[in-house]
């Protein structure tokens, strides 16, 4: 009897343990997932610092049924590599500005189209950009579960002279990653383009494959673009979205509670990120002057010379098939009503 009841206890201990544990964790029976994803940056830029916070935050609102691995620095190849990636489901995702796969996206980089975060955001969460990042899925089959700022406002840097007007942009040979709205603003300008991959660009620089380059100040301040060149200017001439791409297969079978949470930590990462940006960004510019570099910041007449030289470059997004005109009014009335 005595060992009836020792075995009694000991089959009730074990419900009980067993109940405890399914309390503590939620989603013991939903399984585990891995997911691998890529991006370009170096340690210390937004995008390196926000990802890390996606990966814990993940982790932990999970309890580590989903554990992130974040590969940063390029260290998965370029970012044009990484999304091909993905999309092969080699890994899971990636984060980026990489449009190849998805060229809709470069309606949001046309040029001087924003002055301000209030207006980059208005364009980001509206359901203009929600439309586009759906498009994605069909054609690519990624989901797009983020987008953010991929690093702040862009500036024109060169090893020749001072940029103060667009004619000083004759002549130069300018480094672009192959986005098409790029190369239209600079062509606009009066420059030449070259392309060349951004984890090259910094030798790229250096040996003069090309004069100068365009990107924000936490970028060149990250990957040390001052070193290899000279003159600076400050023109905020264009933002670049940063979608966060997935592999809608892998994406489609998680568990709905987990797509919800991961959803979630994306859209907190993406605030964090382009939060870390702001902070970051004068202090970059700073530094870079500190490097001996020179800055140049144009008046409002100086930059309302940029900005009339590249307003044709909307009329040939529109031709291009890049947004439709209907979508271009859409988002000047979007930027212009944010406050």
């Amino acid at each position: 009897m005595k060992k009836l009841l020792v075995v009694l206890l000991a089959a009730m201990m074990l419900c009980l343990s067993i109940s405890a544990m399914a309390d503590d964790d939620p989603f013991a029976s939903l399984g585990k997932f891995e997911m691998l994803v890529g991006h370009a940056q170096p340690e210390g830029n937004p995008r390196y610092v926000s990802m890390e916070k996606f990966a814990a935050d993940v982790a932990e609102k999970t309890h580590g049924h989903v554990t992130v691995t974040v590969f940063g620095n390029g260290q998965l190849g370029t970012e044009k590599e990484m999304l091909e990636q993905v999309v092969q489901g080699v890994t899971q995702g990636m984060r980026g500005g990489q449009f190849d796969f998805s060229p809709r996206l470069l309606m949001f980089t046309a040029p001087f189209l924003t002055n301000t975060r209030a207006e980059v955001t208005a364009l980001l969460k509206s359901d203009l950009a929600k439309k586009v990042c759906a498009e994605a899925e069909e054609s690519t089959g990624t989901v797009i579960i983020n987008l953010c700022d991929a690093g702040g406002y862009r500036q024109f840097s060169n090893n020749q002279h001072p940029i103060t007007k667009p004619d000083d942009l004759k002549g130069l040979k300018m480094r672009t990653n192959g986005m098409k709205t790029i190369d239209m603003t600079f062509v606009a300008l009066g420059a030449t383009t070259t392309t060349v991959p951004y984890a090259d660009l910094y030798m790229g620089l250096k040996t003069g494959i090309a004069d100068g380059q365009e990107n924000p100040w936490v970028n060149v301040l990250g990957m040390k673009f001052y070193e290899v060149q000279k003159y600076f200017t400050q023109v905020n001439y264009q933002f670049h979205p940063d979608p966060f791409y997935v592999n809608a297969a892998w994406w489609n079978q998680l568990p709905e509670e987990f797509q919800t949470i991961i959803a979630e930590c994306a859209d907190e990462m993406g605030d964090y990120n382009d939060q870390l940006i702001d902070e970051n960004s004068e202090d970059a510019k700073q530094q870079i002057i500190a490097s001996g570099a020179e800055v140049y910041i144009p008046t409002d007449e100086e930059l309302k010379a940029f900005q009339d030289a590249c307003q044709i470059v909307y009329q040939q997004m529109v031709d291009e098939g890049i947004c439709t005109q209907e979508e271009m009014d859409e988002m000047l009335a979007l930027v212009a009503a944010a406050k």
